[in-house]
């Protein structure tokens, strides 16, 4: 057990506690802390980290994987790169741990000492009979970490087959459709980003429910001009059995908002609706819209 400031280190848990709170540190993380706390007070460079916590592991992107460690230390001892309590960066050359090791309360602990040709941190107890050694071998913390690395990449690999099995064997039963963008009819620019909010409004309220309903409203074949417009084309390009749409129009001054649910099919109506909000009405049009086509989905296709 180490211990500076606050925090008590266990490096072969991978382990800091404090205030009777523990965190448990990734494997690469913990074994970066434990070589920056055995050379604490000295500069240890990025070519000795990448060797002694990486090894021979030449496929990784050790600088990413570095920056991503000491990140993790960073933040689970609530440090700053900037105002540095405890990691010191030295910028291009490596790190330095700068918080004082402090002594264990335990009356027959002296302050652990590093032996830097065997790679080990020596605690020393000195009992009144005799003074006797335990060694505490930090790159057996190294072997360890990266056993536990392996399993885990395989566990996950495993995990990643057994889902895409499962995922084979069990076909996708949502309800998929496309929202197309709501159309301004009424000439007047203003309203575009009415009709875009809208249409961003209807999309979000549906995706809400992604256990039941697959909706899809950011591809190129959906922002095709009405006239243009050819819901076969859709149906059949995105695999989906339904579209939502609308219109946005002024009608003798008046807005009015038109919606639609269609089947891709047959191309048949299963739903339409109107609004004509009044002035006070127009603050939360975009969740009556959307909360009137969800309703309408849900009913018709859903069965709720």
């Amino acid at each position: 057990m180490i211990r500076f400031a606050d925090f008590e280190f266990d490096a072969r848990a991978g382990e800091l506690r404090r205030n009777g709170t523990t965190r448990r540190l990734e494997p690469q993380p913990a074994r970066v802390l434990a070589v920056l706390v055995e050379r604490a007070g000295n500069l240890v460079s990025r070519a000795e980290l990448q060797q002694r916590v990486w090894s021979g592991e030449t496929y990784v992107d050790f600088d990413r994987g570095l920056n991503y460690c000491i990140a993790q230390i960073r933040e689970a001892l609530g440090d700053s790169a900037s105002e540095p309590r405890f990691i010191e960066t030295l910028p291009r050359r490596g790190y330095r741990f700068i918080a004082p090791i402090v002594t264990d309360a335990a009356p027959d602990f002296v302050a652990p000492s590093v032996n830097h040709q065997t790679d080990t941190v020596v605690v020393n107890h000195q009992p009144q009979s005799a003074q006797t050694s335990q060694r505490i071998d930090i790159s057996g913390l190294a072997a360890f970490s990266a056993i536990a690395v392996v399993v885990a990449l395989i566990a996950g690999a495993s995990m990643l087959m057994m889902r895409r099995d499962a995922a084979k064997a069990k076909p996708d039963t949502r309800v998929r459709l496309a929202v197309v963008p709501f159309d301004n009819e009424t000439g007047v620019a203003e309203y575009d980003r009415l009709a875009q909010t809208l249409t961003d409004a209807t999309v979000a309220r549906l995706a809400s429910d992604p256990v039941r309903l697959a909706v899809i409203g950011n591809a190129a074949v959906l922002r095709v001009p009405r006239s243009n417009r050819d819901l076969l084309a859709i149906g059949s390009s995105l695999n989906v059995g339904h579209v939502v749409l609308g219109q946005v129009q002024q009608i003798d001054g008046h807005l009015r908002i038109t919606t639609h649910l269609i089947r891709t099919g047959d191309q048949s109506h299963l739903w339409a609706h109107r609004f004509e909000p009044s002035a006070a009405e127009t603050e939360h049009l975009d969740r009556d819209v959307s909360q009137a086509v969800a309703e309408a989905i849900a009913k018709r296709l859903l069965g709720s």
